[in-house]
C-alpha cells in the first residue's frame, strides 16, 4: 500500500487498515501487508500492488476499503485479478 504524502492524503490508512483487518477475519496469514512510498503516479492513488512469486505485479488505483475488501477475496484468496480495479483499466 503506497504511503506517500498524497496516498495518505488520498485515503491509504483506511485501505491499509482494511486489508488488514480481511486478512485477519479470514484467518490468513501467508499474506504480507507493506508500505511503500511514491511509485510515482500519483494521480491514482490510493494506490495497492499485489505482488505473487512467479506472477507478474498488479498495480491496483484509486482504492477504497471496500474494494481492499474485495481484492482481498477475489484475488488474494481466489487468484483472479479484479481488472476493473487496475492501472490498465483506468489508463484506457
Amino acid at each position: 500500500v503506497v504511503m506517500a504524502p498524497f496516498g495518505i492524503a488520498s485515503g491509504g490508512l483506511p485501505v491499509l487498515a482494511a486489508f488488514i483487518d480481511e486478512l485477519e477475519k479470514r484467518g490468513i496469514t501467508k499474506v504480507q501487508v507493506t508500505q511503500t512510498g511514491c511509485i510515482g503516479i500519483g494521480q491514482f492513488e490510493a494506490l495497492v500492488e499485489v505482488v505473487t512469486p512467479g506472477e507478474d505485479k498488479v498495480t491496483y488505483v484509486e482504492m477504497t476499503p471496500e474494494m481492499a475488501v474485495r481484492v482481498v477475496n477475489v484475488h488474494i484468496v481466489n487468484g483472479n485479478v479484479v481488472q476493473e480495479f487496475t492501472i490498465g483499466a483506468h489508463t484506457k
